[in-house]
């Protein structure tokens, strides 16, 4: 409970970051961390064709250096883009020049990519910032967090206890969190369809930022 649907204290670390959306709205919200990678990115794209939903994929700056084709991919087929600095580094781990650096390196490549962002997301690795990281941030970007992590990134779950993760937690307004990595592919290939269909099944839309 405490990782899959973090309790309101540690939504008060960052008052100004998006826990979650508007709850009176039958709505929630896909996002996908740490890529863009060609060997999972694009059949999450494909399935999310497929049921006709937009998403948010939080990029990793340096994965988008090696990849831009895929970032391409992501941005024409309709979905939205936010910052995961440029090295998927922790705040908790590194200084705050080194943590700001690598957020404004990871900025700059998706502008370099796609042109100005009016109004940049972002989202902190392992969602966590030290107080200085974190107002620095706050002063540039949209801070999004999430109501819902389906933990698909786990050794110790299989596909069918992520979406049980899913359909658990899920409520209106709910940022869902899956990730496009090497370490998520086996799981996400059977959950992320199966949770697509059962949130449309209990009549829930899906949005970005």
């Amino acid at each position: 409970m405490l990782i899959e649907q973090p309790p309101r204290l540690l939504r008060r670390l960052y008052p100004r970051a998006f826990w979650r959306m508007d709850s009176s709205e039958r709505a929630v919200y896909l996002t996908f961390d740490d890529g863009p990678i060609p060997e999972v990115t694009p059949w999450v794209l494909d399935i999310l064709d497929q049921y006709g939903v937009k998403a948010t994929f939080f990029m990793v700056g340096d994965n988008i250096r090696k990849h831009p084709e895929v970032f391409h991919e992501v941005v024409r087929r309709g979905h939205c883009v936010g910052n995961h600095t440029f090295h998927h580094i922790s705040g908790h781990i590194h200084g705050d020049f080194h943590f700001k650096n690598d957020v404004d390196e990871c900025q700059a490549i998706i502008e370099k990519e796609m042109g100005p962002v009016s109004s940049p997301v972002f989202r902190p690795p392992h969602g966590w910032m030290k107080v200085n990281q974190y107002r620095y941030v706050a002063k540039r970007y949209r801070i999004v967090m999430w109501d819902l992590v389906t933990r698909d990134y786990s050794t110790r779950l299989n596909a069918d206890d992520v979406l049980a993760n899913v359909k658990r937690y899920a409520r209106p307004g709910s940022i869902i969190t899956f990730h496009d990595s090497l370490k998520s592919q086996e799981k996400i290939r059977t959950a992320l369809p199966a949770a697509i269909e059962w949130l449309k099944e209990q009549g829930y839309s899906f949005k970005t930022f």
